[in-house]
């Protein structure tokens, strides 16, 4: 399994501790100032990427310095830095992609940040969103285990598409049973595991599974 973490620039005080992830990772990829934050937490830079209009002239020159690789892109351009990112790793025969930096700050980067999860697993690729208090992750209809974190403990299943249809929650304290899941519905939220792993499975639609804690 080849792994890649994309770090991107929102608020410093969401990230997790980056330096316990270290040993699942092979490459890391920092976006903008996301490219910063990897080197000040003693991280190799192996790809820096984007316009870089978050640094100063004197950090820009640090990635440079730092980075194995640097893509400059102008300040108009079609992509997010994110997704110039993402564009990297999908390069490089990637199975699973880290997002770290992507949640906080401006609401319209949160929410795109969150849809890129579909570009992932539509390559077959499993994809991650990690902050302090969250960790995302978006599924296709199937049936999927669920092993409990102690340090997420709060599972949510948040349809992404008009509807999600015949949602069935095993093990958790809230259980659900071919359930038909409206956007906009709270009946899938907050719910807890009852055991150390439980299922959930669905047959059509897309949901946003968060697991997070307080």
């Amino acid at each position: 399994m080849y792994t890649v973490a994309i770090v991107g620039n929102g608020p410093s005080d969401l990230f997790p501790n980056l330096s316990k992830f270290q040993s699942e990772i092979d490459c890391w990829i920092g976006a903008d100032r996301g490219a910063l934050s990897i080197i000040k937490n003693n991280i190799p830079l192996d790809y820096a990427v984007g316009d870089f209009d978050s640094v100063t002239s004197s950090e820009l020159e640090t990635i440079e310095e730092y980075a194995k690789s640097i893509e400059l892109f102008p300040i108009e351009k079609d992509q997010t830095d994110l997704e110039l990112a993402l564009s990297i790793a999908f390069s490089l025969n990637v199975t699973r992609i880290y997002f770290f930096g992507v949640t906080g700050g401006r609401m319209d980067h949160t929410l795109i940040n969150i849809q890129l999860l579909n570009q992932i697993i539509n390559q077959g690729i499993q994809g991650y969103i990690i902050d302090k208090y969250n960790q995302l992750e978006l599924f296709y209809p199937g049936t999927y285990t669920v092993t409990f974190d102690s340090l997420y403990p709060t599972i949510s299943f948040i349809p992404i598409t008009r509807e999600v249809i015949g949602l069935t929650l095993e093990g958790f304290y809230y259980p659900l049973t071919k359930a038909r899941i409206m956007m906009g519905s709270t009946l899938s939220i907050s719910n807890k595991l009852i055991r150390n792993n439980g299922t959930f499975s669905f047959e059509d639609g897309i949901v946003l599974v968060v697991r997070s804690r307080d």
